[in-house]
């Protein structure tokens, strides 16, 4: 006898090895939409600088997650900018890591700011959102040369230490950062030396020079610019560098915090001739033509003790075209490893037209560039050059090079010399951009609320 099944039977037998069938498939096969987690994206910084036809812009890196997900299956989209003048969404460029995330860069066509609102698109259609907030430069000249040092705006002293790295002091606070001196972005590695000098408030590091692994820092000596004695301003010190490139380290060595005092008393005990008494006295602020103010350090030809001290101010003698002061300091190794009272040379006053000493530096055949800007401007509202020396007293410098004075900050250190003999020979400078309104806003670069829009420029120029 042939037993049939009625049509509910076969149904109800198909139903049910159609469920076994999607129970065991269920153990393998990827969960409906409502079964996956909110994807979720972060950025490695969410404050972002650029420039406006610059090169080699920092980018930002952003790390897509969802459970379960590889990261290369996620979509990344720039959804929105609040102002497209200064960088619309076809101004993000997006490449891929090995990890899966994604490096962000942004090609700005103006100066300013703007947020740039970033979506991440998982399965299931799940979403998450972060904001980038954008500020853009405006563009400069020389641009194709010009990089950025970001995290700091105040550069006032610069140190090579090979393999394309540079330190470099800030005047604001007591950090020394290190950077890749051929790209813009932000420090490799900072020391805070605050610590270790025993102080809150900044030496205000406005120079130093290199004898092997010891490195100099001079704060300017002078008041501050209130015309107020600062004691952490009359302080020089010393670190110590292992290594060279990005893995350079620093460790602090000894400090010396009465070189100020010292060179009152000497130039006292020469007739007042320079007026440092007067320059330093109470109410008198640093950055006048007969003020008191060091912003250069090198060391004398062939010598590892005896000191050059490049001065901003007083002009030598204290008028409109007066000669710029350098000041021998003839134990200054001693002066650092030991305490020892500071003695001193004949000052050498200079003729740089009427500029006075920004930064001086030599290289290993002992020639020297001076960095020449005014004793008054903290921004490029008067003239800067650069002239060859060779560090003898009596010995007349030669003008390499007027700089350029259109685009926001001063002209403030010297990274190396080249070898001044070979024609086309190039140098880099720094500025310090801490006066400088860098977005439009009326701002000063210094009192940005976000450290990763401070930046100071760095750029090479050919000399004549």
């Amino acid at each position: 006898m042939t037993v049939r099944l009625s049509p509910v039977r076969r149904a109800g037998a198909v139903g049910v090895a159609g469920a076994a069938a999607l129970l065991v498939a269920g153990l393998t096969a990827p969960a409906h939409a409502a079964g996956y987690a909110d994807p979720t994206i972060s950025l490695s910084a969410t404050h972002l600088t650029g420039a406006v036809g610059a090169y080699g812009d920092p980018a930002v890196t952003v790390d897509v997650k969802q459970p379960g997900v590889p990261a290369g299956f996620l979509r990344l989209r720039v959804l929105s900018s609040s102002n497209p003048a200064v960088a619309a969404v076809a101004d993000v460029r997006q490449r891929r890591t090995p990890s899966g995330d994604r490096s962000l860069t942004v090609r700005p066509r103006g100066q300013g700011y703007t947020d740039l609102t970033l979506q991440v698109t998982g399965r299931g259609g799940k979403t998450a959102t972060a904001t980038l907030a954008y500020a853009a430069s405006a563009r400069v000249g020389g641009a194709p040369t010009t990089r950025y040092l970001t995290g700091s705006s105040d550069a006032s002293a610069a140190v090579d230490v090979g393999g394309g790295h540079v330190l470099v002091a800030d005047d604001e606070s007591n950090v020394l950062r290190l950077y890749d001196r051929s790209r813009t972005g932000a420090p490799v590695r900072t020391w805070d030396l605050g610590p270790s000098l025993g102080l809150k408030k900044e030496v205000d590091i406005e120079a130093a020079a290199r004898v092997g692994d010891t490195v100099y820092w001079t704060g300017s000596l002078g008041n501050n610019k209130d015309g107020e004695y600062k004691a952490e301003r009359n302080t020089v010190f010393t670190t110590t560098l292992s290594g060279s490139g990005a893995g350079a380290q620093l460790a602090y060595g000894r400090s010396y915090k009465k070189l100020r005092d010292d060179l009152v008393a000497w130039d006292k005990g020469n007739g007042n001739r320079y007026g440092f008494a007067a320059g330093t006295a109470d109410g008198e602020a640093p950055k006048q033509i007969d003020g008191f103010n060091v912003e250069g350090l090198e060391f004398a030809p062939g010598s590892t003790t005896t000191a050059y001290l490049g001065f901003r101010a007083p002009l030598a003698p204290a008028v409109p075209g007066g000669k710029a002061l350098v000041v021998p300091v003839t134990n200054f190794d001693k002066v650092l490893s030991t305490g020892a009272k500071a003695t001193f040379g004949a000052g050498i006053e200079l003729d740089l037209g009427g500029l006075a000493i920004r930064d001086i530096r030599k290289n290993a055949a002992d020639q020297y560039l001076i960095l020449a800007g005014s004793w008054a401007a903290d921004d490029n509202s008067d003239p800067y050059a650069l002239y060859q020396w060779d560090g003898v007293a009596g010995h007349a410098p030669v003008k390499r090079t007027d700089l350029p004075t259109t685009d926001p900050g001063g002209w403030e250190a010297i990274v190396e010399v080249p070898d001044l003999s070979v024609a086309g020979a190039r140098v880099q400078l720094i500025t310090d951009s801490g006066s400088g309104d860098l977005y439009g806003d009326g701002t000063e670069a210094k009192d940005l609320t976000h450290a990763e829009w401070k930046k100071a420029r760095a750029a090479w120029f050919t000399l004549n």
